[in-house]
């Protein structure tokens, strides 16, 4: 179908059929142009329902540029509400798995309906270095300290800087903004709980 630039008609239905003519014929109006290396698409603009499509057409060098202007569809009509969902009740942890050494954490969260279930993933910590073979006997309370001291160093920080999530969340369901404040607040446990 050769391009028409008297086509869509004002105040039709666009049809894909036709569309797809006009683009193909525009086209072939740009693979008949001698010396075109390449079209650019210069804007697409959003005209008003009812309106006629525009297409503009230059030669910029070597390049064809385009300036299209497709009008937006009719209203629909509006849709009836749906049935209120349950109620957002709580948050259950499901599972805490231990994993190997070295392996990133995992959590993995899902709503049924009525809570927020979370299964988290936690890799334990590395085999520590074999300590010297010591003298049998009583242990001094140097020795106890520094046996302390170093045992402390290869736990996990402490989680009492850790905010709790007091709030109840008041979306039913919870929003994308709801689930983001749990994102944030289990990145804030695992970072408080890693090793320095």
């Amino acid at each position: 179908m050769p391009y028409d630039p008297s086509l869509p008609v004002n105040s039709t239905k666009v049809r894909a059929a036709e569309l797809r003519g006009q683009f193909n014929g525009l086209k072939d109006l740009i693979d008949a142009v001698s010396g075109v290396t390449g079209a650019v698409v210069d804007s697409v603009t959003t005209l008003p329902a009812g309106s006629q499509a525009t297409v503009d057409v230059s030669v910029v060098g070597t390049e064809l540029h385009l300036s299209f202007g497709i009008p937006e569809g009719v209203q629909g009509l509006t849709g009836s509400d749906g049935p209120v969902g349950p109620p957002f009740a709580s948050a259950i942890v499901d599972s805490v798995n231990t994993l190997n050494p070295g392996e990133p954490a995992t959590v993995d969260l899902i709503f049924d309906g009525t809570n927020v279930r979370f299964t988290f993933g936690i890799p334990q910590g590395a085999m520590g270095a074999t300590g010297d073979s010591g003298q049998n006997g009583e242990v001094t309370q140097v020795d106890l300290n520094n046996a302390l001291q170093t045992t402390l160093a290869q736990t996990s920080s402490n989680s009492n800087n850790v905010n709790t999530l007091d709030n109840p969340f008041t979306n039913d369901p919870p929003t994308m903004a709801d689930m983001e404040l749990m994102r944030q607040a289990y990145n804030d446990l695992v970072l408080a709980l890693r090793r320095p």
